[in-house]
């Protein structure tokens, strides 16, 4: 039983020991990849691919959600980043020509920026505008249309009580016409004739006010149409020119001048290495 005893533990002994010198040996090709990697010093081609790369990534970024102007800090901070890495490394010693062209590459890039910041920090106001005269607008038709209703409503009830009175005139003249004359009927020709000519006198009037309050609807109608063409125009035009401004800030306006900084921070790069290399 003691044997045996024995006999487990040694077993168990040899595992731990086999296990701990295969831990050991992962350990150290572990350390010995990464020491590898720390050994690893980049070469000048290196340096610049990689800084080129990086530029001409940022060259191409595009912001797709306005405002734009939110992301132009953070763009910059990138380039600064890029730039300083590029020169800060042991086996780059950047030159006064390259320090110039780099500083005034980013104060260039910086204004335009800021520009463009303006440009659509009016276009805020501008959509502002844009609204308040689409309301406008909206108030001028609304307007319009209760005058134009108005009107219609008024002639209405003016043609109404007038074509009343044409019919009364025209039932009165049939009347007459169909009253006999005679010495036993007390209506003479004479006096039927002259009632006839009232009669046809005072529906002629009647018809002659019919006309008149429609031709006077008319032109109240086209003098409305006129006042409304009158105040409504120059609010259309405000409206299509702020549409137009507005958009244009839909569209990403910074690209052009982001891109055209990398461009240039590219050249000074390549322009930096031919003197080195020289």
């Amino acid at each position: 039983m003691g044997s045996g005893r024995d006999s487990g533990r040694e077993r168990g002994k040899r595992r731990r020991e086999k296990a701990s010198a295969s831990s050991k040996g992962r350990k150290h090709q572990s350390l010995g990849a990464y020491n590898l990697e720390e050994d690893h010093v980049q070469t000048l081609e290196e340096i610049v691919d990689r800084t080129l790369k990086r530029l001409s990534n940022l060259g191409n970024q595009v912001f797709a959600v306005s405002p734009f102007s939110e992301h132009f800090g953070r763009w910059l901070v990138d380039l600064s980043m890029v730039l300083s890495e590029f020169e800060s490394n042991d086996i780059i010693t950047v030159d006064d020509e390259f320090m110039k062209e780099r500083s005034q590459t980013l104060s260039n890039v910086g204004l335009e920026l800021e520009k463009k910041r303006s440009e659509e920090a009016s276009a805020d106001e501008t959509f502002k505008s844009l609204s308040a005269n689409r309301l406008l607008l909206e108030g001028i038709e609304k307007d319009h249309l209760a005058k134009m209703g108005e009107a219609e409503r008024k002639n209405n009830l003016k043609v109404k009580r007038l074509s009343t009175n044409v019919d009364g005139l025209r039932q009165e003249l049939d009347i007459i016409a169909r009253m006999k004359t005679g010495i036993f009927r007390g209506v003479s020709k004479k006096t039927k004739a002259r009632k006839e000519a009232e009669a046809t006198q005072k529906l002629n009037l009647a018809l002659k006010e019919v006309a008149s309050a429609e031709q006077a609807f008319a032109a109240e109608q086209e003098k409305l149409r006129t006042e409304y063409e009158k105040r409504k125009q120059p609010v259309v035009e405000q409206i299509t020119v702020m549409e137009k401004e507005v958009e244009k800030q839909d569209v990403d306006g910074s690209l052009e001048a982001r891109k055209a900084a990398c461009e240039t921070l590219i050249n000074a790069v390549n322009a930096f290495v031919e003197r080195k290399a020289k």
